[in-house]
């Protein structure tokens, strides 16, 4: 029988099933057999560590329904952290393909730190169904609430949501799915919510576009980071506090987001191909 080696990744609980791989096949219902938690291996998501004819390695992400993501920070540790251990680049500054371009990587006292790139905060790139220059404190109801949202793209769209409760008590399993499919995101969304604590702590919780609510979510602590900024609420170094850990993300107003913290193999083994 065929097998499919694989190994199993997480960064701060956002976990991963990481295929190296040269193939084509049908790797979104791959990525829906794998990604289940009851009948397959578990993971938020499935990611293709592939060659690149632009960059040390190419990364395709696919999320547990099936759709492919356009960027994923920690999915993106993950990779690096696994091109390093496994060879497939050397030590050092590493350049990563993905759908959102070019990104470059880095092993940071232990850590792994990725540039994830400017924010886009134009709307019709986002993208948002209205048009406006930029999308700050939008008002928006869904399910009876009346939501706040700062809107910007880190490769992927995103919505931003200060609020002064307790994260910990927010009804996101019921808000999150209408947040991500309104029609006001034409490529749906993926919703955070946020406390400041301080400038340079905030506690978050994350819905994940085609995945649910997530332990943790890359792109998600940037853009809550960019939006702090946006709103004054930061300056500097953020450490976003997630269920499954902390991010750190620098961010000085302008250029790249660079986005670090811990990832680690969980176990490695083969699917039945």
């Amino acid at each position: 029988m065929n097998t499919i080696e694989f190994t199993k990744m997480q960064a701060t609980g956002n976990d991963f099933v990481l295929v190296e791989t040269g193939d084509e096949r049908d790797w979104p219902s791959l990525a829906r057999a794998m990604c289940a938690r009851r009948f397959g291996i578990g993971s938020d998501g499935l990611i293709l560590v592939t060659p690149s004819p632009a960059a040390n390695v190419r990364m395709r992400m696919f999320n547990p329904d099936g759709s492919e993501a356009e960027a994923c920070g920690n999915g993106m540790r993950c990779l690096v952290k696994y091109a390093i251990e496994k060879g497939v680049a050397a030590p050092g500054e590493i350049t990563v393909e993905s759908m959102d371009g070019i990104r470059r990587a880095r092993s940071v006292d232990k850590l792994i730190q990725v540039d994830m790139g400017e924010p886009i905060l134009a709307a019709e790139r986002i993208p948002v169904k209205e048009t406006l220059d930029a999308v700050k404190d939008y008002p928006l109801e869904v399910g009876g609430r009346q939501l706040s949202l700062t809107c910007l793209s880190m490769g992927n769209p995103h919505a931003v949501c200060f609020i002064e409760e307790p994260v910990d008590g927010f009804p996101l399993a019921e808000l999150g799915p209408l947040v991500e499919r309104h029609p006001f995101f034409p490529n749906r969304v993926n919703f955070e919510i946020a406390n400041v604590i301080d400038t340079r702590t905030i506690r978050a919780r994350v819905w994940e576009r085609g995945a649910g609510e997530t332990l943790s979510c890359g792109t998600g602590a940037c853009a809550i980071a960019v939006a702090a900024r946006l709103h004054d609420y930061s300056s500097g170094d953020v450490d976003v506090n997630l269920p499954g850990g902390t991010l750190t993300v620098a961010w000085d107003g302008s250029g790249d987001v660079k986005l670090s913290g811990p990832a680690e193999v969980v176990f490695e083994g083969e699917w039945p191909d």
